[in-house]
């Protein structure tokens, strides 16, 4: 049998990936061979011999490796380690891109004015503007004082008879006429009448004081009828004040300017200066005559309505360069524009204001707006 078992593991070498397994179960049979031989009870006749004194087989090739067993179960984690040394920064990335931008947030309360800036170089005249639409009606300007008084009007109609004033005081005494002569002596007639008193006698003693008597009526009028005089003169007054207003009011009308006593009216129609000058005296006043920044504007206000320019009173014929009033008064205030006057072309020695109120020196032959002052 142990023959057998030799022979078998010869001819099983040469195989593949079995070569190593069955060699070594060729061992582990010999060695069962061996104590079956060695240890077996004899049955039929002595046992065989053992193969140590044969010849050893040539050794076989190794064999390939065989599969791979079955992954083993994982074992228990081991411990942490210690913490290793904090490592250095990493370099810096770059950048990512721009994110959307995030809702506006609440507006943030209204910062402190800042200050005044300078003022500005002041710019050229520019053109006349289109006409504005007239403005809101301006409130009633200070009452203005009383005017001269007016022309005596037509007697009104009777009015009632007053009541009868007191008795004046008495007149003085007359002086005592000349005494007729004594007529001739006769029978005694009836008595005559009294002839007239004859001048007076020497001054005689003074006698004793008389009785105090009763006291006699003023010969002042009566302050009742004094109060009443002045009630009627004020209410004259006021009804002479209410007339007045109300010409004003119509002389003002449409596009009048008043300013303290003053009224500013225009003619339309555009005139050279001397013409406008005519014009306006014909109708009792002059040339519009500025004096203050208030009249200015209101003269700007009467021309805006126009929109046109207009003359002012002013010239400097006298003396180039030196406006005056036609009163030959230097200026009490002026609005020249910038630049001006300039004399352009040697010959502008009238004024002309624009509708911003600005003034500039002109030829006097040039047709301008006509607005009197009165």
């Amino acid at each position: 049998m142990l023959y057998l078992l030799s022979m078998f593991v010869l001819l099983v070498q040469p195989l593949g990936n079995l070569g190593a397994e069955m060699r070594t179960l060729s061992q582990r049979s010999v060695a069962n061979a061996c104590t079956l031989v060695m240890c077996s009870p004899t049955e039929n006749g002595l046992p065989g011999r053992d193969g140590r004194d044969g010849r050893e087989g040539p050794r076989g090739e190794k064999g390939d490796p065989g599969f791979p067993g079955p992954v083993g179960l994982s074992g228990m984690p081991g411990p942490a380690g210690p913490v290793g040394p904090k490592g250095e920064n990493g370099s810096a990335g770059e950048p990512g891109p721009k994110g959307d931008s995030g809702p506006g947030g609440p507006p943030g309360l209204p910062g402190m004015p800042g200050p005044a800036g300078k003022e500005g170089p002041s710019g050229k005249q520019g053109n006349i503007g289109p006409q504005g639409k007239p403005g809101p009606k301006g409130e009633a300007g200070p009452k203005g004082e009383v005017g001269a008084p007016g022309i005596q009007g037509s007697a009104g109609a009777k009015g009632p008879v007053g009541p009868k004033g007191e008795r004046g005081a008495p007149g003085e005494r007359g002086a005592p006429g000349i005494a007729g002569a004594a007529g001739p002596v006769g029978a005694v007639g009836p008595q005559g009448t009294p002839g007239s008193r004859g001048p007076p006698g020497l001054k005689g003693d003074r006698g004793a004081p008389g009785d105090r008597g009763t006291k006699g009526e003023s010969g002042l009028p009566d302050s009742a009828a004094l109060k009443q005089q002045v009630e009627a003169l004020k209410g004259q007054l006021q009804h002479l004040e209410a007339t007045f207003s109300r010409y004003k009011r119509a002389t003002l009308f449409p596009d009048g300017r008043s300013v303290g006593d003053k009224i500013f009216k225009a003619v339309d129609s555009e005139k050279p200066f001397e013409d406008a000058q005519e014009m306006c005296r014909q109708a009792g006043g002059q040339l519009a005559s500025p004096r203050s920044a208030a009249e200015n504007a209101a003269i700007q206000q009467v021309i805006t309505v126009h929109n046109k320019a207009a003359f002012l009173s002013m010239t400097d014929v006298d003396t180039e360069g030196k406006f005056t009033y036609p009163t030959g008064e230097p200026l009490a205030y002026s609005n020249w524009a910038p630049g001006e006057p300039n004399n352009n072309g040697g010959a502008e020695n009238c004024v002309e204001i624009f509708s911003n109120g600005q003034w500039n020196d002109k030829v006097c032959g040039e047709r301008r707006l006509v607005v009197c002052e009165f």
